[in-house]
């Protein structure tokens, strides 16, 4: 049994029993984070704070929320819009979190491609990245049925389809996730679950995964340098801060990551208070009805580029597309075939791979909000193509890229 002696204050107390002043060495006082990186290292805490506002919102709309098919919709658009005070806010805060956190999640994740982070002993913290991607995507997805409008049911009705796997005709498969023939009751309290509970639990689970992968390599920097985080560290605990490569988590790091979320926070809060309305999509004002299929369907601007792989193509082969799509970025850090975690502009073709991968995407997502007709079916389809092709060539253009 550990040895206990009596107290001097509460502090002391509690760290005898809970070890809190190794948790606060280990976490943050001497968390070390390299000098030379630049803003974009910040959008990890500017997510985490992202993450926060849609959990407290979320419980203040979880109050006056009716998980029911007759009254959701009005629980939402007349209950917390008009007659609960500061309803308004709180819907605004969780619709527009809800979309910026995957403006931040990209950015997030082409600044690790741009920099090489998921390289040289940091491939579980991409997997786990990309991890929280697919589970802040299911929160996404099963949140956006909540408000039970057309695009909620529509939505819900096109993306369960795409379990029954086209030729593979598993049907079952899709009346079991949505508890039904069609989405209804069963379907709207299953997600309501999914959302309110079980992927925000996971979501919590995968950061602390996430976090724990960084601590054992240490954060990448922007020159891609190989630094010696104890040398450097020991320099810095000796005072000799100027010329240490490296600097403290808490409380150096920290001020430089909260002048980013406060610049961050006045742009969402924009956003919240005068154009919400780019996280409210018109169609979902109106009611679900079974029995009237809206003109144009589609997902949140956030799916839009996997939406597009998957309609140029036939039935199976879009499926495949799309699960290729969605399984892909996990290889990243196995296809890369590079001995180089330096950023791209020193890199070579994988210079020109980086870009050419990011601008397909934005034309996926822009060409996945039209309807497929014409010309703009035709630069889709070989957008797709191209995704796919981008990652096909991925080992063969850095295997032979020259050690810098």
């Amino acid at each position: 049994m550990a040895h206990f002696t009596k107290a001097t204050s509460l502090h002391d107390w509690l760290n005898q029993r809970m070890g809190i002043d190794t948790v606060r060495r280990v976490m943050a006082t001497e968390y070390w984070i390299p000098k030379n990186i630049n803003f974009l290292w910040a959008m990890g805490m500017v997510l985490a704070i992202t993450f926060g506002l849609l959990l407290i919102s979320g419980i203040f709309l979880l109050m006056y929320y009716q998980p029911n098919v007759e009254l959701a919709f009005d629980s939402v658009n007349y209950t917390i819009m008009q007659e609960v005070g500061y309803g308004w806010l709180w819907r605004h805060v969780h619709g527009v979190a809800a979309s910026v956190v995957f403006l931040i999640i990209y950015i997030h994740m082409f600044t690790g491609i741009y920099y090489g982070s998921y390289k040289k002993g940091r491939e579980m913290i991409w997997i786990s990245g990309m991890l929280l991607f697919v589970a802040f995507s299911a929160e996404a997805f099963s949140g956006y049925m909540l408000p039970w409008g057309q695009m909620s049911y529509w939505a819900g009705m096109v993306i369960t389809n795409l379990f029954s796997g086209g030729s593979l005709h598993a049907d079952g498969l899709v009346e079991w996730i949505r508890g039904d023939y069609v989405p209804a009751q069963a379907f709207l309290n299953r997600f309501f679950m999914l959302h309110v509970l079980l992927i925000p639990l996971a979501i919590l689970g995968l950061i602390g995964l996430h976090f724990g992968a960084l601590r054992i390599p240490h954060v990448n920097n922007q020159d891609g340098e190989e630094i010696d985080f104890e040398a450097e560290a020991a320099k810095y605990k000796a005072g000799d801060k100027a010329n240490s490569k490296v600097i403290a988590f808490v409380n150096d790091f920290m001020s430089k990551d909260m002048m980013v979320v406060g610049i961050y926070l006045i742009f969402f809060f924009y956003l919240v208070f005068y154009h919400y309305d780019f996280a409210m999509d018109p169609v979902n004002f109106d009611p679900a009805n079974g029995l009237k299929t809206p003109a144009h369907i589609y997902p949140e601007w956030y799916f839009l580029w996997s939406y597009e792989i998957l309609r140029p193509f036939s039935t199976n082969v879009g499926l495949i597309a799309f699960a290729f799509a969605q399984v892909i970025f996990f290889a990243l850090p196995f296809l890369d075939r590079s001995p180089n975690a330096i950023p791209a502009s020193r890199r070579g073709l994988f210079r020109f791979w980086f870009w050419a991968m990011l601008i397909d995407m934005i034309i996926l997502t822009s060409m996945g909000k039209v309807p497929p007709e014409g010309l703009f079916s035709a630069i889709g389809f070989y957008a797709a193509l191209t995704f796919i092709g981008l990652w096909i060539a991925l080992p063969f253009i850095t295997k032979f890229e020259k050690k810098v």
